[in-house]
């Protein structure tokens, strides 16, 4: 059973990955496209497998990188687009990630 510090980093994801799916894919038939879908199980599979857990700091300030380099660079293209909009569809989560990336760290 994932804390609550992973449940937000997990609806965080999925969440910039919808909206980065939304503004660049625009599947008509599902939420998001199968591209997407599979970076997001991947990204769920990598959290759940987090060492730090609940200490965990955001990805971009981790001193561990467990995703592979090229789900890493598809993980900043994503964030870089959802980020901004995230204040908009999920204030909370935007702001409680924003928390997270400046005062989380790992020492």
């Amino acid at each position: 059973m994932a804390g609550k510090r992973i449940t937000r980093e997990k609806k965080t994801i999925v969440a910039m990955v919808k909206i980065y799916c939304k503004g660049h894919h625009a599947p008509k038939d599902a939420e998001i496209c199968p591209d997407c879908s599979e970076f997001t199980e991947y990204a769920l599979k990598r959290l759940d497998k987090c060492q730090f857990q609940e200490d965990k700091p955001t990805c971009g300030k981790c001193i561990v990188h467990c995703y592979k380099p090229d789900r890493r660079e598809q993980a900043k293209v994503i964030m870089r687009y959802a980020g901004p909009k995230m204040i908009l569809s999920h204030p909370m989560l935007a702001i409680q990630h924003t928390f997270d990336t400046k005062l989380r760290s790992i020492v």
